[in-house]
């Protein structure tokens, strides 16, 4: 990546590629100059640094090559600096997804072509290893992690063995966390039992203050500490199983129980609806529902918009009577379990199973209250 005025531009390498160890990258420029990159430049000079405890202050440092800590535009200078490491990933013939400082690399192959996999990996993990070097970072070995998911059938033709970038040894993990959300090699989720166990503690330190606060106030701990809880990441909960699902349940029944202060033998039913919550598997929909318009109109990241196809823009449809609607095509899959909560399959479903006055709403708030609207009354068909 190249940071300079206009005028320097003409002065830098015209070879185009910079090779790091056996890899070969493309700069990455973004256009920053003028006034721009004087900003950028008075932010990062004539910094200085030291650390203080109670009375006591250690000498100043002069930064050179850091931005300070805490800084708002921190963050927005570190995504810059590591911008290039997607190149390093990619011509390997992998795919990155970076947040903040952890770098995910994804790759896949049929079971005739572990070895090469294997290979692919460890030869990238070492190339991101020798970029990080050059660009005074360094790969955390220890927190790094390496899994294999496969269907438990050819979890056993799988290699025991891990992958190997230098002199570091790395092992293939059991239970990996990405994001907080835990998922076994065999492609089962265990989200849901890790998920349980804490929303059940909070609710317990919760039981304690239930009578020193007003009813509002406890009611918004419960929602900000629990629910919160329950619904990170619970489009990736789509099509589990409806025992599992009903585990989630019981913590949200036991919630409404909670601030009500019912019993536990009390029906559930008039509490949820007094609080105007939707059940756990409309809560589900409702999340894949909002991220499937998201990604028609654009406002989802790249990989998530390039999911889904219309059938309307279909060349082999433009005849049928579905064209007029705002259907989507649902892909076919081979594994039914596996296959039917991939997104682009869950989502295109979940998204034909809506009303067209849902599907056709202008707008993110629109489309966020019809669909509310619509899932309550379908949880609770009684009304």
């Amino acid at each position: 990546m190249w940071l300079t005025t206009a005028r320097r531009q003409q002065r830098l390498p015209t070879l185009g590629r910079l090779t790091i160890g056996s890899t070969s990258i493309t700069p990455c420029s973004f256009g920053i100059d003028g006034v721009a990159l004087k900003w950028f430049q008075s932010y990062l000079t004539g910094r200085t640094q030291h650390v203080r405890r109670g009375t006591d202050r250690s000498a100043t440092v002069q930064l050179i090559y850091r931005v300070p800590q805490g800084s708002v535009l921190g963050p927005i200078l570190f995504v810059i600096h590591t911008a290039d490491v997607v190149s390093v990933i990619e011509q390997h013939g992998l795919s990155p997804h970076l947040y903040a400082d952890d770098t995910e690399i994804y790759g896949s192959c049929p079971p005739s072509g572990v070895s090469y996999l294997v290979q692919d990996i460890s030869g990238c993990v070492e190339a991101v290893g020798d970029w990080m070097s050059s660009n005074r970072l360094q790969l955390n070995g220890d927190k790094t992690e390496f899994m294999w998911l496969t269907t438990a059938q050819r979890q056993q033709r799988l290699p025991t063995l891990g992958l190997t970038t230098g002199s570091t040894s790395i092992t293939p993990r059991k239970t990996p966390v990405t994001s907080e959300f835990t998922l076994m090699p065999t492609l089962r989720c265990e989200h849901v039992q890790r998920t349980v166990s804490c929303c059940f503690a909070t609710l317990r330190q919760l039981r304690t203050i239930r009578c020193s606060v007003p009813l509002p106030v406890f009611q918004l701990l419960v929602v900000a500490l629990v629910l919160s809880q329950l619904d990170y990441c619970n489009s990736l909960l789509i099509n589990l199983p409806a025992s599992l699902i009903q585990h989630l349940q019981s913590v949200q029944n036991a919630a409404a129980r909670l601030i009500f202060n019912m019993r536990r033998s009390e029906h559930i039913t008039n509490a949820l609806i007094s609080l105007h919550w939707l059940r756990v598997p409309e809560r589900i929909i409702f999340k894949v529902a909002m991220l499937t318009f998201r990604a028609l109109h654009g406002t989802a990241p790249p990989y998530m918009t390039s999911q889904f196809t219309r059938v309307a823009d279909m060349p082999n449809r433009r005849r049928l009577r579905s064209v007029s609607s705002n259907q989507l095509d649902v892909p076919s899959f081979r594994l039914p379990t596996v296959g039917s909560r991939a997104f682009p399959i869950a989502g295109a479903k979940v998204w034909n199973s809506l009303p067209d006055y849902v599907t056709s709403a202008p707008s993110l708030s629109t489309f966020q209250r019809y669909l509310k609207t619509h899932l309550f009354h379908c949880c609770y068909n009684t009304l």
